[in-house]
């Protein structure tokens, strides 16, 4: 069973990457989020895991530390009707900040996972559920990037006063992703929108 690849980096695409190892070419499935990390033709260490699929055969996932790929076992296994690939989804949301995501399971706060990390309602709810308890067992690495305020519970507020200009969900959380970056996450949803509203005019 594969572990660990190093090599150098020949593709990247989307979700995966073509990495050169000893003369063979692996292709490993990765979060979009850990591909922003890489670049073609430089060298990259990856953790590795095994599935098998009835349908592609034995497919490979890379990870860029050992936390990472911790993380997607404990989505893979904890969760109910989530193979490896569901889990991948789950993980590239969750590392956005890995620590807040953590923060939100443990306090049970389903608005901060779908504001900021982009799950549904009812997605959110199963995390919180299925990992009742079982987020502690892992470290979690770099600090917390959310700013804990009395703002927080109106972020999804603010993402559906978004939604209702005609944003999408998308353009919407990396607005918030900015605000949060330049300490403007905080004040009264009015507040909020409108420094939002400016990031996304830019």
């Amino acid at each position: 069973m594969i572990g660990y690849l190093k090599g150098e980096v020949l593709h990247i695409d989307e979700d995966s990457l073509l990495l050169l190892v000893g003369g063979v070419g692996y292709r490993v499935n990765c979060a979009p989020a850990s591909l922003t990390a890489l670049e073609s033709g430089a060298q990259a260490a990856l953790y590795i895991a095994e599935s098998i699929s009835p349908y592609d055969g034995t497919m490979l996932y890379g990870f860029l530390s050992k936390e990472d790929k911790k993380l997607w076992d404990l989505f893979r296994d904890a969760i109910p009707n989530t193979g490896a690939k569901k889990a991948m989804e789950y993980l590239n949301k969750a590392l956005r900040s890995v620590a807040d995501f953590h923060n939100a399971v443990i306090k049970k706060d389903p608005k901060i996972l779908t504001a900021i990390f982009g799950f549904t309602n009812k997605t959110a709810e199963k995390l919180i559920h299925s990992l009742d308890g079982k987020m502690d067992a892992l470290t979690m690495q770099g600090a917390p990037k959310i700013t804990v305020s009395d703002s927080a519970p109106y972020m999804a507020e603010v993402m559906a006063a978004l939604a209702a200009l005609g944003y999408t969900p998308a353009e919407a959380r990396k607005a918030m992703d900015q605000l949060y970056k330049q300490d403007l996450a905080e004040g009264t949803v009015e507040d909020i929108v409108r420094h939002a509203l400016r990031i996304l005019k830019k």
